[in-house]
């Protein structure tokens, strides 16, 4: 399936070609162009961050387009209370600027052993600051408040334009390579790269969360007291409240890290989404403040010691999204190349998360220490688009292998090589991001520190 955005509407049909005959912009003269930009980043999560910055270290002019009032994505405006583990049980994996990042952020976190790689805490507040000043120290200019709004092609394969939507209306920017890092593959889908969604033929996708925080809880008890939350084990307080049938909205999912002094953040509870709906999102977002508000009672009640004078004080402005659209690459990869540990000539990264899908179908599946897969450039090259690269959730892998693919460290390490690779594109092949020389590539990442076999 191909999804396209029409200009009128923004409504998703089945078409190969865009319906852009003439320049959009021509035909509608309120409509500004600015088009001094060689790479252009859409989506300021965390591959949106890398992306932007290894763009701009190479040299290119780059603009960084964010829907939301900070960068950092999941991270912080979606409130994730920990990173997913950085090594792979011996050793860091996610090197670059994904390892520069997780060092700062660890600063935002002193009660957290130094040397500590695995499920460190995350202070949102902390890691906003990171991204502004290490963005901003790139060279990278950035737009806040800024949603794509549709997508104008020069041809079937060449991005000419993206429509932005913003406080000064409708804009037209105009780049020479565009890095799709928006999480749902908005920018690749909409100029008419093929798709994949689901888990299963019914297009049935996993699960998403709302994260939330909880303030004035006791420190003591909660380090001290039992784990509140053992996947599957049920003598766990929140199984207990789950038992009790008094919470309905809580369900078997509560992960939760202590941020700060008395201070819980929680990434809990499961929410059925469309997230290529906005009404759907729109409903999800009502519900998730209802299941927060509601995972207080119930911690009230089965751990009084720990909650019993707590308040809730902020959900996430970001709804905690796993999954949606994965825009097909030049290689797909598979839940088979994560089972067979497999390298590539062509990998720009390692990856050691678990296969972790949240559908309550799909057992987890983790290596042993030490083991670790590449992650081959051609994942972030969509299919006959030439100027567009994908970093982060949506690059290209099958549904099962994607539940491995999706976290955060892994999403820091696609951004910063699709961003490198997006520079070098406009030197090296007008633009033709499938054309570049990849061994250069993994020279340059390597210099600036990453990790591959």
């Amino acid at each position: 399936m191909v999804a396209v955005a029409a200009v009128s509407g923004l409504t998703e049909t089945s078409s190969a070609t865009l319906p852009y005959k003439k320049s959009f912009a021509m035909k509608h003269s309120k409509i500004s162009v600015n088009d001094s930009w060689d790479v252009i980043v859409v989506g300021g999560g965390p591959a949106g961050c890398t992306a932007a910055i290894a763009a701009a270290r190479e040299g290119a002019k780059t603009l960084l387009i964010e829907a939301m009032g900070q960068l950092g994505g999941m991270g912080t405006s979606g409130m994730v209370p920990a990173w997913s583990p950085f090594s792979d049980g011996e050793k860091i994996i996610y090197r670059g600027l994904a390892e520069k990042i997780f060092n700062e952020s660890k600063k935002g976190v002193p009660h957290e052993a130094p040397n500590k790689l695995d499920w460190v805490s995350i202070n949102p507040e902390h890691l906003m600051s990171v991204y502004d000043r290490m963005v901003t120290e790139a060279g990278v200019k950035v737009l806040f408040f800024s949603r794509l709004a549709a997508v104008e092609m020069a041809s079937d394969d060449t991005v000419d334009a993206i429509i932005i939507s913003n406080k000064s209306g409708l804009v037209a920017f105009k780049g020479k390579v565009y890095i799709d890092a928006t999480g749902d593959g908005d920018l690749a889908a909409w100029a008419g790269a093929p798709f994949q969604r689901g888990y299963d033929n019914q297009g049935s996708t996993q699960m998403s969360s709302l994260c939330f925080s909880f303030a004035n809880i006791d420190s003591y008890s909660y380090i001290n007291g039992p784990k509140l939350y053992i996947w599957k084990d049920e003598s766990t307080p929140l199984y207990k409240a789950v038992r009790s049938g008094k919470y309905p909205l809580v369900d078997t999912h509560f992960c939760n890290n202590l941020i700060g002094p008395d201070v819980l953040q929680c990434n809990a509870g499961h929410l059925h989404v469309d997230t290529t709906d906005p009404w759907s999102i729109s409903d999800a977002m009502i519900l998730g403040r209802q299941k927060a508000a509601q995972y207080l009672e119930a911690m009230k009640d089965v751990c009084p010691s720990t909650f019993s004078n707590a308040f809730l004080v902020r959900t996430a402005s970001l709804l905690g999204v796993r999954d949606s659209r994965r825009i097909e690459g030049d290689y797909i990869f598979t839940v088979e190349d994560w089972r067979q540990r497999k390298s590539f000539e062509d990998e720009i990264g390692r990856n050691c998360y678990y296969i972790d899908v949240h559908s309550g179908k799909h057992k987890p599946e983790h290596y042993k220490k030490g083991e670790s897969h590449g992650i081959p450039y051609r994942c972030l090259t969509p299919k006959g688009i030439k100027n567009i690269l994908t970093a982060g959730r949506c690059i290209s892998t099958d549904a099962e292998a994607f539940g491995s693919t999706r976290i955060m460290p892994c999403c820091l390490v696609t951004g910063e090589a699709a961003g490198m690779a997006a520079a070098h594109a406009i030197k090296q092949t007008a633009n033709n991001v499938h054309k570049i020389d990849t061994n250069y590539l993994r020279k340059r990442l390597k210099e600036e520190g990453q990790y591959f076999l």
